[in-house]
């Protein structure tokens, strides 16, 4: 296929599970992993009599979102039945909102090569979640389990300003972080509580004239490399058609198209439904929503520092590279005890070092974050100034910090207790350097003379007065005590 100029279109539907106790409209618990069918009512299930009650929480959610992605909160809001049918949708509609959602208008920036990017929010709406429909084993038929069904579920629609596949891939990054941060949803995709779906087409020039893909919406990807892959797929699949068809928006409808994650390929389930195939119309059951906004400033006074401008932060007043900055911002609580560390008078540099090799293995260990291994960061802080101060090395301030998962003693009282306190008297560690340059005259000779050998022979000797001290020697110390020695020796 020959090249030809075009520019990608991105919008995104982003679906994010509220961590809300109960469900949107009855007292049923929201709860994953639940025995399946569990969890629910005549509310969810949408029997005859049933009336739905809004959960309070649900909404509040919904605005601190809106609030922490520069939305309008809406001060008059309502509740639509979006009529469909399918076996998961046990009323056979779901209650959304059409044309009043909570917030409108916003934006989130996405940080991309040290700058800020704007991608624009048209909207943020409430609505509930449908059942799982389930296809395990080889039985012949599909079971549905209604658990999820009547979860509340914050949709989020985009502008079209993503302009690549990896654009919304941290565009979706940076969502799951703020809603983190937030503390309004846990977004465990694995667990299908973010879900996202692109809305992609192309914008061609051939020839003088632009030609422009049709829509393809692809569903549901429940993760964020999917999303990537999906996206990179599809630009290079209408590239294909355009080429051999010449097919145009004009020429063709919106599509709706699965992901086999499988075979790396999108395919096509149906044909675009528009908003009058739903046949929305204002809910019976449920009053007009009125948001004051007393309540709104209450919520704004609550939203904290947003992870991309934390992120670039953490880059230009501490120091850090762009890839562990990311790495420490993803958990609220995570940053907050990473800042508290500083604070109480650990380097950046080193707290940083310590939160990215050993205490986030530990975190991954127990299946937890950081910040829930229960380390104070008054003791991370005098871990990371031990090792700042030569006091211990690095791997014994991974043992120390392993101790201190199931102790509340100081670093300081672990490391005296386990015998992991650094050498750094100089006449001390000179004993063991005359007792090992003594035991190896070879090495002595290869390192003194210059040549090939000469690097390996002090590193070797290095480390043997490393291993005969059991790791306690500063490194340092025995560096320079060497080289003088050495060097004396071969005059």
């Amino acid at each position: 296929m020959s090249n030809l100029d075009y520019r990608v279109i991105i919008g995104l539907e982003i679906h994010v599970q509220l961590a809300t106790e109960s469900k949107l409209f009855c007292s049923c618990p929201n709860h994953f992993g639940d025995v399946p069918n569990s969890n629910i009512c005549p509310v969810c299930l949408g029997l005859p009599g049933s009336l739905p009650v809004i959960n309070r929480k649900a909404v509040e959610y919904t605005i601190r979102t809106g609030l922490a992605t520069n939305c309008n909160i809406s001060a008059f809001t309502k509740w639509d039945r979006k009529s469909y049918y399918y076996p998961d949708l046990p009323k056979n509609y779901q209650i959304s909102q059409y044309d009043l959602p909570i917030a409108e208008n916003g934006y989130i920036e996405i940080p991309i090569n040290g700058e800020l990017k704007k991608i624009r929010l048209i909207r943020i709406h409430l609505e509930e979640d449908a059942g799982k429909l389930m296809h395990e084993g080889n039985a012949g038929f599909s079971q549905v389990d209604l658990n999820r069904t009547g979860t509340p579920l914050m949709e989020l629609v985009t502008e079209p300003d993503i302009s690549s596949p990896e654009e919304a891939r941290m565009f979706g990054t940076e969502l799951r972080a703020i809603v983190r941060h937030l503390g309004v949803s846990y977004a465990n995709m694995e667990q299908g509580q973010m879900r996202l779906e692109p809305n992609i087409n192309l914008i061609i020039n051939r020839d003088g004239k632009e030609y422009r893909t049709p829509i393809a919406e692809i569903k549901n990807l429940g993760s964020l490399r999917a999303v990537e892959r999906a996206c990179n797929y599809e630009i290079q699949r209408q590239l294909t058609e355009f080429q051999e068809t010449g097919t145009t928006l004009e020429m063709g409808n919106k599509s709706t198209r699965g992901w086999d994650e499988n075979k790396g390929v999108t395919l096509l389930q149906r044909e675009k439904e528009e908003a009058h195939d739903y046949r929305y119309f204002p809910d019976p059951d449920l009053m007009p929503l009125l948001i004051e906004s007393s309540w709104t400033d209450e919520i704004k006074k609550t939203i904290p520092e947003q992870p991309a401008k934390r992120k670039i932060r953490f880059e230009k007043e501490l120091g850090l590279s762009e890839k562990d900055a990311a790495t420490i911002v993803e958990d609220r609580a995570t940053a907050d005890l990473f800042e508290n560390s500083i604070a109480s008078g650990g380097s950046a540099k080193v707290v940083c070092n310590q939160f990215i090799s050993f205490w986030s293995k530990y975190a991954n260990q127990k299946n937890t974050t950081i910040a829930e291994l229960g380390v104070s960061a008054k003791h991370m802080a005098e871990l990371a100034k031990m090792v700042d101060e030569n006091i211990i090395n690095p791997t014994a301030a991974s043992s120390i910090a392993e101790k201190m998962l199931s102790s509340n003693n100081s670093p300081q009282a672990i490391a005296e207790s386990e015998n992991l306190l650094q050498i750094s008297d100089s006449a001390e560690i000179e004993l063991i350097v005359d007792e090992i340059l003594s035991a190896n005259p070879q090495a002595v000779e290869d390192a003194t003379n210059p040549g090939k050998k000469q690097k390996k022979a002090f590193g070797f000797i290095l480390g043997q007065v490393m291993q005969k001290s059991k790791g306690q020697a500063n490194p340092k110390v025995v560096s320079e005590l060497l080289k003088k020695r050495i060097t004396i020796s071969g005059s």
